[in-house]
């Protein structure tokens, strides 16, 4: 989708200024959620520092575990006790998370956790941002599932993705991760927020049980990690029922990836060049983008001034001194998963270069390569905690395309 002001949507909504966790917890009570569990770490730690008193005073439960383990175990009680449930951590905590989270893909628990990354491994570095966790949030649980994953830019986007996140995990009863960061969880920004609460209806266990049922309605329901039948029996010795099961969770969520899946594109309807991001990195790359196409008050004959314009490659000369503008567009993918294979290969179509700026060592990059065969995909990798600079980036792309043109 082409992209919009943050105001195109804004309806009887009231402007506040709030950090990015902020405006999570803020969302999170909007969405109705009244239960939340959690265990103290940076740079997540102003979430659980705030729902302490907002769910009490939207009537809810707060409850500080003795680690993310039983912090992750607790809303999925949660969920079935019949409240809206959800956890904030960072990388090493989310490690601990990984098997509440298949536990909660097999029995189809809707429940929303949210990861504000640092650097790792292991404690890394508590106060600087990453996106090292790209591949976790997929692959962390063992087994075969799929799992939903949003990744906000701005604190107007941890606001309304949190929203998002509540959403879609009730509808398709599974599991949906936040994937912030550092950055943007501790920026603070003009944005807008609504008061009350969000009616969000609930969909139907997939497999197992139609219309589901939340504990003591009525019903019997078993949930339990084995794999089951839509009656509840256990199937793992049988082979057949067993493959059955696991792609009927997987394709309630890949059979519906238009509902799902969000890109905004910037300059991408004369784009030969594509930057590809996700998360706070797309903040540098837009604004290289504006340069490069001379938008902005950085632009046109200012730009040329710059340094690292300076830098950048003659191309073609239009008259004595001035550089032709590169044709660069923007990508911005804020559902990282599921992989949104099939619009990606669209909107790349007529690109020759595919640039995918990342604060790690180049992961989400390894997805694009593999669906992106008619351009050539460079990864910009950066760790150690600094997020890119748009000169960094249009000094990458100046560099690749001048050695091949």
């Amino acid at each position: 989708m082409e992209s919009q002001s943050a105001e195109s949507h804004i309806k009887n909504g009231r402007k506040v200024i709030l950090q990015g966790n902020e405006a999570c917890a803020k969302a999170a009570v909007y969405a109705g959620c009244r239960f939340f569990a959690g265990y103290p770490i940076t740079p997540s730690t102003e979430i659980i520092e705030l729902m302490s008193t907002e769910m009490v005073n939207a009537g809810g439960a707060f409850i500080q575990m003795e680690d993310e383990i039983a912090s992750a175990c607790a809303i999925v009680g949660a969920r079935w006790g019949g409240k809206k449930a959800m956890t904030a951590t960072s990388g090493p905590g989310f490690t601990l998370m990984q098997e509440t989270i298949g536990y909660a893909a097999v029995t189809e628990t809707p429940v929303v956790i949210v990861n504000v990354q640092r650097g790792g491994p292991s404690t890394g570095q508590p106060t600087m941002s990453s996106q090292q966790d790209i591949y976790q949030v997929k692959y962390g649980s063992h087994g075969d599932y799929e799992i939903i994953a949003l990744t906000p830019s701005s604190v107007q986007e941890m606001y309304d993705f949190t929203i998002r996140a509540f959403e879609l995990a009730e509808k398709f009863r599974t599991p949906v991760v936040l994937l912030s960061d550092e950055i943007v969880g501790h920026m603070r920004e003009k944005i807008v927020i609504y008061d009350g609460e969000k009616k969000i209806r609930g969909g139907n266990r997939n497999y197992v049980v139609s219309p589901q049922e939340d504990f003591y309605t009525g019903n019997n329901s078993l949930v339990e990690g084995q794999l089951h039948d839509e009656e509840g029996r256990r199937i793992g010795h049988l082979a057949a029922k067993s493959s059955d099961f696991i792609q009927s969770i997987n394709r309630k969520i890949t059979n519906h990836m238009e509902e799902i899946q969000d890109i905004e594109t910037f300059f991408m309807e004369n784009a030969d060049i594509a930057i590809l991001t996700y998360g706070s990195v797309a903040r540098p790359a837009l604004k290289a983008v504006k340069t490069a196409r001379g938008v902005g008050e950085e632009s046109g004959e200012k730009a040329g001034k710059l340094e690292f314009i300076k830098k950048m490659i003659k191309m073609k000369r239009v008259g004595e001194n001035r550089y032709f503008h590169l044709n660069v567009g923007l990508i911005k993918v804020n559902t990282v998963w599921p992989f949104p294979e099939n619009e990606i290969k669209r909107l790349t179509k007529n690109c020759k270069y595919v640039f995918v700026p990342e604060m790690n060592i180049g992961k989400y990059c390894r997805e694009v390569e593999r669906c992106v065969k008619h351009g050539k995909v460079i990864s910009l990798p950066k760790i150690g905690g600094e997020i890119h600079k748009p000169a960094e980036i249009l000094e990458a792309i100046a560099k690749e395309v001048e050695h091949h043109e």
